[in-house]
């Protein structure tokens, strides 16, 4: 059963859009998923609340901190958010659990410097060298200086980069209705998801 966390130390980076994205495509696929939330915000469980009952499911589960390691019986792939700050026993409970990790984050100095220690915190751990990870870069607006410089930095570190999803109103707006870009006619976000095949392909390989 493939458990991907997704994670970053710094908050606002696109977590929880990505991780229930991520649940919504597997779910579109037939997949039997759950969406843990292990954030304070609990912005994943708020979001499944809203989801409309005819679309494909996604389970929900109530992540406590001595129960991190037992999925509900049935689920097939795990898609788990977590919190800003993420570190220390947390960090060490996800990792027991996780077969992959994708990281966010935005063309900002704070998130630079949060995902290069974030990572190289990963590389040290006793877990790093059987985690699979990846890059996400968030709300990317192209032809900016803030994006080539992330893109730069992007270079240095030894981990893939797997997307660029464009800055669009397609994912708030789909959030505050419990949709993902699965949910809706593809035309709609035909761009959107031409930007995902790559993480994706990642995701399912």
């Amino acid at each position: 059963m493939p458990v991907i966390v997704i994670a970053n130390p710094k908050g606002g980076v696109g977590k929880s859009t990505l991780a229930t994205n991520v649940a919504g495509c597997l779910a579109a696929h037939g997949c039997a998923v759950m969406l843990g939330d292990v954030d304070r915000q609990q912005s994943a469980r708020q979001w499944l609340a809203q989801r409309p009952a005819a679309l494909p499911p996604i389970r929900g589960w109530d992540v406590e901190p001595g129960e991190i390691v037992r999925p509900p019986k049935g689920t097939t792939h795990v898609v788990l958010d977590t919190p800003a700050g993420l570190h220390g026993k947390r960090l060490d409970a996800v990792l027991k659990i996780a077969d992959r990790m994708l990281i966010p984050l935005q063309a900002s100095l704070f998130d630079i410097q949060a995902t290069h220690a974030f990572v190289q915190a990963l590389r040290e751990h006793k877990r790093g060298a059987d985690l699979a990870i990846g890059l996400v870069a968030m709300r990317v607006r192209e032809h900016t200086l803030a994006h080539e410089q992330l893109q730069q930095y992007l270079r240095t570190l030894p981990v893939p980069v797997l997307a660029s999803l464009r800055d669009t109103q397609n994912y708030v707006q789909l959030a505050a209705r419990g949709l993902t870009l699965w949910d809706v006619a593809p035309g709609r976000v035909e761009r959107d998801l031409a930007q995902w095949a790559p993480l994706l392909e990642w995701i399912t390989r």
